[in-house]
């Protein structure tokens, strides 16, 4: 990152997080790339003050902001501002920021029908190609209203789901789930709990992309150049068994305003996971035995 020629044009080096939530792991992540920013500072700039931040923490309208900004850390060496609205649109002036971070979901808001299922995971190829056609149109529209805020020599960081090339997505962990969470959904819809029709409507807009795919995209835009791409391990120090409470807990924190938008009954959700719980127990030898390695994709663009 050229942070002296970025410096040179703007007194304030601007920091947008997409899909922020209420922390604290957007805090960490905003340090760890203010710290990043400073070390190349310090290098390219030797002897000279390090410049002002701005961090802006973007989501959706519904995000409790009010407790994001009451966890704001105390002794934070940026300014903060809220800017609420979806990523898939314009969020900041043309040419306004320096820094772009979004960690997973980057293509929330999408889905594919996808009868008695919530996943392609283990659904016909008409269905993982809906899915796979809907990711690439969200991705591109992203690129394109980020190539007009990011400013040329601007980084862009972005993680989320991945898999490796032709590995099916029911040899993943996730996949796994989403496929007990169909079964758990249908089952409800057979003892009247829900209804069917509510079943298929719903849908994960979750869609684990390969380095190979995010490439296609990021080249057929051209906005961007890839600085750096891989496939990673995203929980390496987790070797023992996987705790099915505990990674439950983890999903609902990030889905739930999905399930709660769809089936509105607090209730309702609350049996959905219970029964996500015990059917993952059930079933833990699948999950334990699933593809863990390489299945988180970051990747690190340069706006040219």
């Amino acid at each position: 990152m050229d942070v002296e020629r970025l410096s040179s044009t703007a007194s304030t080096i601007n920091i947008a997080d997409l899909g922020c939530a209420v922390g604290p792991n957007t805090f960490l992540s905003m340090q760890n790339i203010l710290d990043f920013i400073e070390r190349k500072y310090r290098t390219q700039c030797p002897g000279r003050e390090n410049p002002k931040f701005s961090v802006f923490f973007n989501d959706l309208p519904e995000n409790d902001f009010n407790t994001l900004f009451r966890s704001l850390p105390r002794e934070r060496r940026y300014f903060a501002a809220g800017v609420p609205g979806s990523f898939h649109g314009r969020l900041f002036p043309e040419s306004s920021l320096h820094f772009v971070h979004c960690a997973e979901l980057l293509h929330e808001g999408s889905a594919a029908w996808n009868k008695g299922r919530v996943h392609y995971t283990s659904a016909p190829d008409q269905v993982v190609g809906a899915y796979r056609a809907q990711f690439a149109a969200d991705m591109e529209d992203f690129l394109r209203v980020r190539a007009e805020e990011v400013v040329a020599g601007g980084l862009m960081a972005i993680i989320m789901t991945g898999i490796p090339h032709g590995m099916p997505h029911a040899m993943l962990p996730a996949g796994v789930m989403y496929d007990l969470l169909g079964l758990a959904l249908m089952e409800m819809a057979r003892e009247g709990v829900i209804t069917e029709g509510q079943v298929d409507s719903f849908n994960l807009p979750i869609y684990a992309a390969s380095p190979q795919e995010m490439r296609e995209i990021v080249e057929k835009d051209g906005s961007f150049s890839i600085e750096a791409m891989d496939l990673a391990n995203p929980s390496p120090w987790l070797t023992g068994p996987v705790n099915m409470q505990e990674w439950t807990n983890h999903v609902r924190a990030a889905m739930e305003p999905l399930f709660a938008t769809h089936f509105r009954d607090p209730a309702i959700v609350d049996e959905i996971f219970d029964r996500l719980v015990r059917k993952l127990v059930e079933r833990s030898r699948e999950v334990e035995s699933s593809y863990r390695e390489k299945i988180q994709l970051y990747v690190i663009l340069r706006r040219v």
